[in-house]
């Protein structure tokens, strides 16, 4: 069942991580894994603070989490991300087989989950995840806008 209002709630905090990227002078993208109402893992972008081309918020939540349930399996996950994951992201949420995945922005140059790509709701492929739009879009957009804009002045 969608609980709009949690998803609300821990969109926020994705969006906390988000402005930890943006201190580390990464683009502003966060991710909360949610399991029973239950966060067990958070990510920000690590790329130019780790010099890892790896460290998108997906893939650091995700291996928050593995190692907080030692195993990789995401079964009855749900994903909250500030930003459309590309396809490197929604790759590891299929294989990990995140049950459910919460998008604040949309990526119309490289998102992978409804813009340009949808790997999650391809029938082809293995596993299938469940998707939710707009949650909080506005902000999660206007944090993206401002981050570029303050790389353009």
């Amino acid at each position: 069942m969608v609980d709009r209002t949690s998803d609300v709630v821990f969109m926020r905090l994705a969006l906390d991580a988000a402005l930890q990227a943006s201190g580390h002078d990464d683009v502003p993208v966060g991710c909360v894994l949610v399991e029973n109402g239950v966060v067990i893992g958070v990510g920000e972008n690590r790329r130019e603070v780790d010099q890892d081309p790896m460290a998108h918020a997906e893939v650091v939540a995700l291996r928050a989490a593995a190692s907080r349930r030692s195993g990789w399996r995401m079964d009855e996950v749900t994903a909250y991300v500030t930003l459309e994951p590309c396809v490197m992201c929604a790759g590891a949420l299929l294989n990990a087989r995140v049950t459910r995945l919460v998008i604040g922005a949309m990526d119309d140059k490289a998102g992978a989950a409804g813009s340009r790509y949808n790997l999650l709701r391809d029938p082809r492929l293995l596993h299938e995840v469940a998707i939710t739009y707009d949650v909080l879009a506005e902000s999660s957009a206007q944090l993206l806008r401002d981050f570029f804009a303050s790389r353009r002045d």
